[in-house]
């Protein structure tokens, strides 16, 4: 069954159609931000980038032609920018401005397993790097062509790897290939009644192997699972062999390799293709919205709600500065005023507002939702109703596109996440935003920063920052950066992993032995050598290579 393809990223930017910001919250950020009001900054136009000259040889050109076929070997400026970024803010950046330091020399997309190990094999010959590439979604430069002081490096692109190739109806298992995006997955999953039911907010564009590689969660991963959950089995191509790893229930023979290749971020080889747990398509949903007079009960309540394991399949909850966001972005409605009136008369009008939500047969979702209710209820949780949730299921993929639109206003937008431990949690959150307000308002720019947790474990939980400030005209990259570092050291000094689910890429690697040790770097570096010896694969991310080793 081979997918439809889903239109690239723009290259610029998400997606591929614009959104306006309601005027409710351009008129707040105006207000406190300084800025944000009117569209100031446009990108250049695409014949305007600059890349840098492609320096594939002639050699190397002729043998990688000769593997894929001419057709499949892109080397004209579209193809090199499209495969050049991710999509983080610093991405958007340079990309808008059509200054690009590094760009893939090539891009080469193979059609099989064969020719990715063909692939592999000349461009270790040739000392090439090579950058796996899927959706191009990662915001933490887990598909940057960074060469590392290599000769040249290539874009390896999985598009033609978007079919399903099996599915167990008995033992709900679907084998997908790795070039799939979320779209398609569902779509083909469709038809057989079933879904995966893995939707990140990049869900639109990611690709099936990206999922794999960064140890993905999505929305409704606290009723689902994570995507390393999911999945029984995968086939993953190395410079060294073929690793294939077939599905089957949880064993006890030793390490799991399977674990060892999910979150490698195309460091140790080539996802093709995995197997994964589906389910049968939920004939109903049922989503609410519910207000907490504070941030400390809805977190509470979480917490209740896990122990009792009676967490809803999508569970999450703003504190009162993203919950001041939402309402700007629900516009100045009836219906928003009236809901506003009402959480002031009930204690709540600087409240945190909670999205909770059920899939699944009617009586199923009708029980589960009944027993957490009284969990809410004795956390002092108002219900809302279903409007706002539905609102919220509508429009859960819209965040992306909107920051498109604030970057035209000269407004810095970025994200950053976490997870610690409940006991750990109000420690991380406040060290982070502390941290994030001291090093942006240095700078004359001081933030909006909200944050809300929205995947919750029996131990803890994750945290995801939102940050919006006025650009520093001319440091837009150091303005960033600076504030990246704080936060990011704010988080390993008090206790709090160093992702959820963004990955490593290049941007956290710096800190990867706080995470990890330094005998797990080793580990790391050990697997790495064993599978890649020519050390090609995705240079600089995930650990920092060695200097020696940089020009193996």
């Amino acid at each position: 069954m081979t997918a439809q393809h889903t239109p690239p990223l723009r290259w610029y930017g998400w997606g591929d159609r614009d959104t306006v910001p309601p005027p409710a919250l351009l008129r707040l950020l105006q207000d406190e931000l300084g800025g944000g009001g009117e569209v100031v900054s446009q990108p250049v136009p695409q014949s305007e980038v600059r890349l840098p000259d492609p320096a594939l040889s002639d050699r190397l050109r002729r043998r990688l032609a000769a593997t894929v076929g001419a057709a499949n070997l892109g080397r004209g400026p579209e193809d090199r920018l499209s495969h050049a970024t991710g999509r983080s803010y610093l991405d958007l950046l340079a990309l808008r401005a059509g200054r690009l330091e590094e760009a893939p020399d090539a891009v080469v997309r193979p059609a099989s397993v064969q020719e990715i190990a063909r692939v592999l094999k000349v461009c270790s010959e040739d000392g090439c790097a090579v950058v796996p590439f899927g959706g191009g979604t990662s915001v933490v430069g887990g598909v940057a062509p960074h060469h590392a002081g290599r000769h040249a490096l290539v874009s390896l692109a999985l598009e033609r790897f978007d079919a399903v190739l099996d599915v167990d109806d008995e033992s709900l298992l679907a084998t997908l290939q790795a070039g799939m995006r979320g779209p398609a997955v569902e779509a083909k999953l469709a038809q057989r009644g079933l879904t995966l039911g893995h939707f990140p907010q990049s869900f639109e564009y990611a690709s099936v192997g990206g999922f794999a590689a960064t140890r993905s969660a999505g929305q409704a991963s606290s009723g689902f699972g994570r995507f390393d959950e999911m999945v029984r089995g995968l086939t993953l191509v190395a410079p060294h062999g073929e690793l294939a790893l077939r599905a089957h229930p949880p064993d006890a023979a030793g390490p799991s390799v399977l674990q060892m290749a999910l979150g490698s971020e195309g460091t140790l080889g080539v996802i093709t293709d995995v197997t994964v747990r589906v389910r049968p398509r939920a004939r109903l949903r049922h989503y609410a919205a519910w207000s907490f007079a504070d941030m400390d009960s809805g977190v509470a309540a979480l917490r209740d709600l896990s122990l009792r394991h009676r967490v809803p399949d999508v569970t999450r909850l703003s504190d009162a500065e993203e919950t001041r966001v939402s309402l700007a972005m629900a516009g100045d409605r009836a219906t928003t005023r009236a809901a506003r009136r009402y959480l002031r008369l009930r204690g709540h009008g600087g409240g945190c507002l909670a999205i909770l939500g059920w899939e699944g047969a009617g009586s199923d979702i009708g029980t589960r939702k009944r027993l957490a209710v009284q969990v809410l209820r004795r956390h002092g949780a108002v219900a809302l109703g279903t409007a706002p949730g539905r609102a919220w299921l509508h429009s859960r993929f819209e965040a992306p596109y909107l920051r498109d639109s604030l970057l035209d206003r000269a407004l810095l937008v970025e994200t950053l996440e976490t997870a610690s431990t409940w006991s750990r949690l109000p420690r991380v959150r406040d060290a982070v935003i502390g941290a994030l307000r001291t090093a942006l308002s240095r700078r004359g720019t001081p933030p909006l920063v909200g944050y809300h947790i929205s995947h919750v474990y029996p131990e803890g939980a994750s945290l995801y920052f939102t940050v919006l400030a006025r650009q520093e005209d001319g440091n837009q990259v150091a303005q960033w950066l600076e504030a990246k570092r704080a936060a990011t050291d704010a988080i390993v000094g008090a206790g709090g992993t160093l992702t959820h689910h963004h990955a490593v890429g290049l941007d956290h690697a710096p800190w990867m032995s706080a995470q990890v040790g330094a005998v797990g770097i080793d580990a790391i570096r050990a697997l790495r050598s064993a599978l890649d010896p020519a050390g090609i694969m995705n240079p600089g991310k995930l650990i920092p290579y060695p200097v020696s080793d940089s020009n193996r």
